[in-house]
């Protein structure tokens, strides 16, 4: 079985030098979110964008440290664009993947990650039909989130340890799929997506990759999303290739022209977290920490290379700082804590009033004895 821990002792009371370059206004942003990048002093003339959205207790910097996106960046001249959850939306640093009003097409959290979007491609001169989206756990739950609400948008996702799009539209519905899972029929998760938007197609292609041991999302979520984007594509749940990669299983999806339009890894003795192949060779990325785990394979690669990132453009033009407002995020200190104390969205549920949140005057909820409930159901707490 491979190891399903990696040692956080390279992430304990260090300080990460972040590489990203915060943008201080991108437009409208009704989900409160902080904007990242990172460009490559040397990228395409009309180079590809890719959206990472950390899971819980992480930050921008922490995930990308971890998971070696800006390394990936570098090499092959595309533009990343990170969104960061903040404390006063989510003390958890959650993305709000099981709340309406964040989940909807034009409103909160995603419609924010949307105009971070535009701002990227208007100002980097980003080709608009390479316009990708990755994240774990409940950054992953919001990868799905964008793919549903804005399908026009992203070519293609990655959903890490995540969930199906619109599985929960409360906390308790959030704890019932991440620690029991929810069933329902192709058909129905299909229509969760068609519902989500007025576009009709194409839709983007997906990567699902989730380990076999993970505790905290169960395993079978990668199913319920399988299920959700065969749907979607009208594709047959039988997959047209079964083979390993890397020692894991390896599933593909084709459609009627021969494309792979959806994948699924499964990280065999996996626990929660981003599968990394740490080391010098070109395949490897990253640095193993809490949640960023060192299984032998590189997921941010593979899921660049499934996107057709990996191969070098032919023209590249070199990138000065741009004159809108930005600042250098300051280092990030990341300390390595108890899965009970760390991940998920659900546990850091309770937020402030946004300004102008439509929801703001919604009846109140005890979050908080919610929350402690289902973590003592679940184990996690006594």
């Amino acid at each position: 079985m491979k190891a399903s821990g990696a040692a956080a002792a390279s992430f304990d009371s260090s300080t990460i030098a972040s590489r990203l370059t915060e943008t201080v206004s991108f437009g409208p942003n009704p989900g409160n979110l902080r904007m990242l990048t990172h460009v490559p002093e040397m990228v395409s003339s009309s180079p590809a964008l890719v959206v990472v959205l950390h899971g819980c207790t992480q930050t921008a910097a922490g995930y990308d440290h971890g998971s070696g996106w800006s390394s990936l960046a570098d090499r092959y001249g595309f533009i990343v664009l990170y969104a960061e959850q903040q404390d006063a939306n989510n003390p958890k640093r959650c993305f709000n993947w099981f709340q309406a009003g964040d989940i909807e097409r034009d409103k909160g959290e995603a419609y924010s990650i949307r105009q971070m979007v535009e701002h990227a491609i208007k100002q980097h001169n980003v080709d608009r039909s390479r316009v990708f989206v990755t994240g774990l756990s409940a950054g992953g739950a919001m990868t799905a989130t964008m793919l549903a609400t804005y399908p026009e948008v992203f070519a293609s996702g990655a959903i890490i340890a995540g969930l199906p799009y619109r599985c929960a539209t409360s906390v308790p519905e959030a704890f019932e799929c991440m620690f029991q899972g929810q069933t329902r029929s192709a058909q129905e998760w299909g229509d969760l997506v068609r519902n989500a938007s007025s576009h009709r197609g194409p839709w983007p292609k997906v990567s699902v990759w989730h380990g076999s041991a993970d505790a905290t999302v169960k395993p079978m979520n990668a199913g319920e999303i399988i299920k959700q984007w065969t749907n979607v594509h009208g594709l047959k749940p039988s997959p047209s290739l079964s083979e390993t990669v890397d020692g894991y299983p390896h599933r593909v999806w084709t459609n009627a022209s021969g494309e792979d339009v959806i994948e699924e890894y499964v990280i065999t003795g996996m626990a929660h977290g981003t599968p990394l192949a740490t080391g010098d060779d070109e395949n490897s990325y990253g640095a193993a920490g809490p949640f960023l785990l060192d299984v032998g394979i590189s997921s941010s690669y593979r899921i660049a290379s499934f996107w057709g990132l990996t191969e070098q453009a032919d023209e590249v033009s070199r990138v000065r700082t741009t004159s809108e407002p930005v600042r250098h995020a300051p280092p990030t200190v990341i300390t390595g804590k108890r899965p009970a104390e760390d991940e998920w969205a659900a546990r850091g549920a309770t937020r402030k009033p946004r300004q102008g949140n439509p929801n703001s005057g919604m009846p109140h909820m005890d979050v908080g004895s919610v929350i402690t409930k289902a973590l003592k159901a679940a184990g996690l707490m006594k």
